[in-house]
């Protein structure tokens, strides 16, 4: 998955000639230099590793830094590397000094030839296109890592040539005139050229240190005082915009995750992973191309008023190596407590003649108001609260097991994560926590008291993370309930905030382990019961992160054991399977995935027309067989075209009435009440009335 991370930055922001003019050489003050002196401190003394910043993380850093500046390789040149090799053993000693004459050197050369190559490209942009041919077989490296570093300027050009040809190229199959084509590259060319000469020595500063940071770990970072200012803003659009987490990924705006019952969540197209390239205003406002845009910049743009529509470009993240867009319409609007709050729903299902009546508890997040709480509210919303009354109101009804569906459950609060862990065991602690300084405490300890003692499920998925993971491992662990689904995401650190002379430093402190000892990190929570994943942990999840931390394990705690799954499991799985193989939907959804993942074995993409607009008639009328397939077995109308299905996409994001548990549109929630019906029924000590502990 390489070179889908390098991809999203392919974005040509170079020029053809080398023109006469240097950039003005930016310079580092006393602020710099005392903070990247604390930073080191810090970073040394208060992560979780330990580790020490010495030469050989000085290497490291030297080549994620070069990297970070220039990722396609189209600035620097092998001479130029070889000439930069003098700093790669004496980073660590000059900011352990607060010298930064390395980081000033490198950079003033990328901004000089920056600059230049981008005045050139948007003085000669369109006699460049017309030169284009596009009936010509040529292909573009798709990891640009894996390409050597230009011996000469004629190697730099026919690169930059490559890098232009696909642009206009993506544009072209998406419809675009040339002159259309090159008024839009002229925009970006000019936008980034803007925000060239606008850089500044703390965001020089912020690159160089956030380089250094995230060898440490991917949540370890450097917030300069402007990105103090803003953290929310790269965390969550929630308010009065489309519900989802964003971050900078080179050139692009990555989506990290959507908000759980946000309104991208409920139109339903916007996928973690897609890379958004165009923003436009209401249903016919121009689309705006923020390929290069700073991320805030970005934000700003998706922001607007309530119930009011966005429409963005986006590159699916299964399209990142074809470059394929689509647009996506989404009705602004905020993300409301009382939507992400619990939901519960009985379902009935037959098993030979035999009806089995299921309760199912749709968890979006762990969540607490904490302002209500600490007035004293009585009423105050929480997690636990809701699902202690969702529980009883189940139980009133009968229900033969219950099922907690942390599906697409980023997290949120572990107070909520260990409270909610005592509605299903009697006692004991949920999760330990392990600081850098090697002491090891124990949360979500409580005394002996009522909980719910009837069959219990839990549903997990890939982003399913941190708070779910602890909630799904203390279930586990305890034998209190059968996890059902795939790998959960692994996040298993804790992040503090330390200040420093200028901005401030997100550091990983501790990390979260299990009763069993196991620690979350990097592995996540395996499910006892396998089901169809719509991602795979190559692409997404903590194992994808660069220098993620890796999983261990630690003395484990003392606990009760509520039921021993392992004489079942294998009977459960082997069902599972058998009715995989047979129930269309699930083997629709293996499809789709599978053909989501064609691309990744390709390692070069093809810059002729003809045969990138075969490629994407051949993917688009698969996709379409798929989806006819699902029409027919839902007995809705079939399609003839693609479009047709874009068109209906369109309605969606108007649509926020569909129903939140609804296993007959949910093949996954669906296999998952059969597992546990098999549970049931495979285990004659167990009762279906919610009437015995054990399960």
């Amino acid at each position: 998955m390489l070179r889908l991370k390098f991809l999203c930055r392919f974005t040509l922001a170079c020029v053809f000639a080398f023109p006469i003019g240097l950039a003005q050489a930016l310079t580092l003050g006393s602020e710099h230099s005392d903070t990247i002196q604390a930073l080191v401190a810090k970073l040394e003394t208060r992560h979780y590793e330990g580790l020490k910043y010495n030469d050989e993380l000085s290497k490291e850093h030297w080549q994620e830094y070069i990297d970070a500046l220039d990722p396609r390789r189209i600035y620097f040149t092998q001479a130029d590397i070889d000439a930069f090799k003098k700093y790669q053993f004496e980073l660590d000693d000059q900011a352990k000094k607060g010298e930064l004459s390395a980081a000033l050197e490198v950079f003033n050369v990328y901004q000089e030839r920056q600059i230049e190559r981008l005045t050139s490209l948007t003085r000669e942009l369109k006699p460049q296109i017309d030169k284009l041919d596009f009936e010509k077989q040529e292909y573009l490296l798709l990891d640009p890592s894996k390409a050597p570093w230009p011996e000469s300027e004629e190697a730099m050009l026919e690169r930059w040539r490559l890098y232009l040809k696909n642009d206009v190229l993506n544009l072209k199959l998406a419809g675009k005139e040339l002159e259309a084509i090159s008024e839009t590259l002229l925009k970006r060319y000019q936008n980034q050229l803007k925000r060239a000469k606008q850089i500044t020595s703390m965001d020089v500063f912020s690159i160089y240190a956030n380089t250094l940071a995230a060898l440490y770990d991917p949540h370890s970072s450097y917030f300069s005082p402007r990105r103090t200012e803003n953290f929310n803003i790269e965390m969550s659009l929630s308010l009065e915009g489309i519900g989802a987490m964003l971050q900078q990924n080179g050139d692009y705006t990555k989506v990290n995750r959507i908000v759980p019952k946000g309104p991208a969540d409920k139109q339903g197209e916007l996928k973690p992973q897609d890379q958004i390239v165009g923003v436009a205003q209401g249903a016919d406002g121009d689309m705006v191309d923020v390929i290069g845009w700073r991320l805030d910049e970005v934000v700003d743009l998706i922001r607007g008023p309530k119930e009011s529509m966005v429409r963005l470009e986006v590159i699916p993240a299964e399209a990142l190596a074809s470059g394929e867009r689509k647009e996506i319409k989404i009705i602004r609007n905020e993300v409301k407590l009382e939507e992400q709050a619990a939901q519960s729903k009985v379902i009935e299902l037959d098993r030979d003649g035999k009806a089995f009546r299921l309760g199912v508890i749709d968890l979006p997040t762990f969540y607490i108001d904490f302002d209500a709480a600490n007035r004293g509210d009585p009423n105050y919303r929480s997690t636990t609260r809701d699902v202690s009354r969702l529980l009883e109101e189940l139980q009133s009804q009968k229900v033969d097991a219950v099922v907690i569906d942390l599906r697409n459950n980023g997290g949120g609060s572990l107070r909520e994560a260990n409270d909610l862990t005592s509605l299903f065991i009697e006692y004991g602690p949920t999760v330990q926590i392990r600081h850098s300084s090697d002491q090891i405490w124990r949360d979500g300890k409580r005394r002996k008291g009522t909980y719910y003692k009837g069959p219990l499920g839990v549903i997990i998925n890939r982003m399913s993370a941190s708070a779910s993971e602890i909630f799904a491992g203390a279930i586990q662990d305890y034998g209190r309930g059968l996890i059902m689904g795939t790998q959960s995401y692994g996040k298993g650190t804790v992040q503090t905030l330390l200040p420093l002379p200028a901005g401030q430093l997100k550091v990983t402190e501790s990390k979260f382990y299990r009763i069993s000892g196991d620690s979350t990190q990097h592995r996540g929570v395996m499910p006892d019961v396998a089901l169809p994943s719509l991602y795979y942990p190559e692409d997404i999840g903590e194992s994808a992160l660069d220098h993620a931390l890796e999983w261990d394990q630690i003395k484990p705690v003392r606990h009760n054991k509520y039921g021993d799954f392992q004489r079942l499991i294998p009977t459960l799985i082997s069902s599972s399977q058998n009715r995989q193989m047979s129930v269309p939907e699930l083997v629709l959804l293996q499809e789709q995935v599978s053909l989501s993942r064609e691309n990744d074995d390709m390692e070069r993409l093809s810059l002729n027309y003809e045969t990138r607009k075969k490629d994407r008639e051949v993917r688009n009328a698969r996709w379409l067989t798929i989806e006819n397939k699902r029409r027919a077995l839902e007995g809705e109308d079939l399609l003839a075209t693609v479009d047709e299905l874009s068109e209906e996409d369109d309605e969606a994001a108007t649509d926020s009435t569909a129903e939140v548990i609804n296993p007959d549109k949910d093949a996954l929630l669906r296999e998952s009440l059969e597992v546990m019906i098999d549970a049931l029924l495979y285990d004659n000590t167990l009762t279906v009335a919610g009437k015995v502990s054990g399960f």
